[in-house]
Order: C-alpha cells, then structure tokens, then sequence
C-alpha cells in the first residue's frame, strides 16, 4: 500500500529539452545586450574623469564621484528642458490616445458604412508621407513655430498605434455587449465609455506607452520646429546640443561651467534621461503584456 502511494504522489521526472535551454540562452544574451550598455553608461556617469579617459571604466564605477550629476542639476536650462519634455510628453500621449480611440473604435464597427475606404485612408500614411520640408511649411503657415503646439500636434496621431487599436476592439469587444447596452438605451458614447474603455485597459495602457516613450526619445522635430525659444526646448534636443558642444567647448550652455571630459556629462545626462521612463515601465508592465498580445489578434 506505501509503495503504491509513493508511486502516486512522485513528481515525474522533468525531461531534458535542448530546444528550451537554446531559447533561454538567446533571451539572456538579448537581455544582457539591452543592459550592459545602460549599466556602461551609469558607471560612467559614475567614474572620475582620469579613469573615463584613461578607457579603464567597464561595468563598475572607478574613482566613485558624483560631480557629473551636481553640475546637470546646477544647470537651470536643464531642469527647464526636464520640465518641457514631461508636459509635452503627458499632453501628447493623452491626445494621441483620444485621436486614437476616437478612429479606432467606429471604425471596427461593420454597421459603419465606408469604414474600409476610411481605414485605408489612415493606413496610407504607414507607406507615404509628405516630407520634412513640406511639414516645416505647414507647420509656419500655421504659425506653430516656437511654441509648445509644435512639439504636441503633428506627431499626435500614429496609423500603426490606430491599426493595433482597431484591431484589439474588434476581436475583443463581443458585439452583443454593444446591442445589449443599445437596448438598454445607451448611445454610442456611453457603449465607448462604459463597455469599450473598460475592456480595453490593457491595449490603452500599451498603446499609451508607445505614444509616450515615442514622445520622451524624439528631438529632431523639436530640432527643426524650436528655434528662437531657448525656454521650449525638450530634454532630448538639450542633451543632443550639449554633445555637439561638448567635443568643441566641454561646457553647459546656461552655466558655462568647465567640465575635464565631455564623456562623463554625456554619461550622467543620459541616465538623467532616462531614468524617468524606467520608474514608469514596471506600473504598466502587466498591461504591456497583455496588450501586446491583444494587438497581435487579426481580423
């Protein structure tokens, strides 16, 4: 009787699987590729001037020192730039997002006649596009130049992030959930708010964190559209003038303040870059997931 229950309750024998170690060893390398540069830069950042200089620094700061990080904050211009790109960066998100539904939702509807012409309108802008000078023109016929508008209406509406909307809405959001609410009395903006929005977290918060890390990383039309207003100018456009000044002055802009090497305040405005979009990350982290699976769902 004890043999027969010990043959019971004994745990088989996991099988050896060449093909789940090879994965996981593919992930881990493509895990320590995406992390072995940060750690790089953050003991840079770090690391005293001699050692930067002398290429002794690799993952692990040398002559521990955090002057690089006093003189970043020592620096008005930059704390304003933090502050420019935070504000762009909530109000572009937040318009995306409702362009975004706004599209996305009607259109995965089939009682929407045209919905196909429509989408194939939107869709149209993934392969073509009119270009940087044409862009520049409208944005000065507009008037938009130098102000914070800029930096949040042209970029506000993504076709892809669109296309992963619809798509999730559609295989997701049972039709009889909308007719149910219809009988019941509800329009079209109260199915959208009480039954769409609700289901549909996990997408929201996937597509909001492509808008906002799209926004955070992006400076070339800052670049292009911000010119006499020092004061608008985003934490990224900050950061790619102080490494072009840095090889010919090795100094910050407001401050003037001397700095030995260069490598070290690239280093520490990085990570200053940076670290906001990584203390955001893991509180969305298990909506990333789920909405990227979401979004994976064809018609």
């Amino acid at each position: 009787m004890k043999a027969s229950y010990n043959l019971i309750t004994a745990k088989p024998k996991k099988r050896f699987d060449t093909w789940d170690v090879l994965i996981n060893i593919a992930v881990i390398m493509a895990s320590l590729a995406c992390l072995l540069p940060l750690v790089h830069v953050l003991a840079k950042s770090l690391s005293s001037d001699a050692y930067v200089i002398a290429n002794k620094v690799t993952l692990w700061p040398m002559g521990f020192t955090l002057e690089a990080y006093s003189k970043v904050f020592a620096d008005s211009s930059i704390l304003r730039s933090l502050y420019v790109s935070v504000v762009v960066t909530i109000a572009f998100t937040i318009l995306g997002m409702i362009i975004t539904i706004c599209a996305a939702y009607p259109l995965s509807r089939k009682q929407l006649k045209g919905r196909k012409v429509l989408t194939f309108v939107f869709l149209m802008t993934l392969y073509f596009s009119g270009g940087i000078i044409p862009e520049y023109m409208l944005i000065n016929e507009l008037g938009m130049l130098d102000t914070w508008w800029a930096l949040i209406l042209p970029q506000a509406f993504s076709a892809f992030n669109f296309l992963i909307m619809r798509s999730a809405i559609y295989s997701n959001i049972p039709v009889s959930l909308e007719e149910s609410a219809r009988i019941d009395g509800a329009g079209h903006f109260r199915v959208l708010l009480n039954i769409v929005l609700p289901l549909s977290k996990p997408i929201i918060a996937t597509l909001s964190l492509f808008y906002a890390v799209g926004r955070w990383i992006a400076y070339q039309d800052a670049l292009f559209y911000i010119k006499q207003n020092v004061d608008l100018r985003p934490l990224q456009l900050k950061l790619y003038y102080m490494v072009v000044q840095a090889s010919e002055s090795f100094q910050l802009e407001a401050t003037q303040v001397q700095v030995t090497n260069p490598d070290v305040l690239k280093a520490a405005c990085v990570i200053f870059a940076t670290v906001p979009i990584i203390i955001v990350y893991p509180f969305i982290q298990k909506y990333f997931v789920n909405g990227v699976m979401l979004g994976a769902v064809k018609e």
